[in-house]
């Protein structure tokens, strides 16, 4: 059975800084508002579950802030980036090939009942054939591709044709008049 924590409190505050926390209360910034208020609590004896409670937040939030404050100061008043340290792409490169590759075949070569990839697909079959340890996001898969040069709405219309005679018949076509992919209008009669 767990023990109890030993309750933390923030250090003793001088004259000086409890007047800034004071001050910090009516911060623009909604973060330094939050970190004073608990700070403040904090010096006068309340205990973390009691703090958490009375602003409807989490303890863990709380002892961040007591812990970040006893070791940085004001510094911990300041909110910092939201982005993570490290990131760990999900596809090393090897991986990430094959899931070019992939994108050159029928999601239907796969089992699937659909015809054209989404993110999400792509990502569901990119744990199946082992690229990735875990089920990513759809999202992930997208970033993946940019990190190729590969841009989704690009990628999506990859997929080889089945008939062998595609090649040929797509080369002695003639050239759509409105250009490129366009739809072909048909002959008035």
């Amino acid at each position: 059975m767990g023990g109890m924590r030993t309750p933390i409190f923030v250090r003793p505050l001088s004259d000086a800084e409890h007047r800034t926390l004071t001050t910090a209360r009516r911060a623009a910034e909604v973060f330094t508002v939050r970190r004073s208020q608990i700070l403040l609590a904090s010096a006068r004896g309340t205990t973390v579950p009691q703090i958490a409670r009375s602003l409807h937040g989490n303890e863990q939030t709380v002892r961040n802030a007591i812990h970040a404050f006893n070791r940085d100061g004001f510094a911990a008043l300041m909110p910092g980036s939201s982005r993570p340290q490290t990131t760990q792409a999900a596809f090393d490169a090897p991986s990430a090939e094959h899931l070019r590759a992939l994108l050159h075949r029928s999601p239907r070569d796969f089992g699937h009942s659909t015809s054209r990839w989404t993110l999400d697909l792509v990502a569901c079959e990119a744990q199946r054939q082992g690229l990735t340890d875990r089920l990513v996001s759809g999202e992930t898969v997208r970033a993946t591709l940019v990190r190729l040069g590969v841009h989704w709405l690009r990628a999506k219309r990859w997929i080889t044709r089945p008939d062998p005679a595609y090649a040929r018949k797509k080369a002695t076509r003639p050239p759509n008049p409105l250009g490129g992919d366009a739809p072909r209008l048909a002959p008035r009669l």
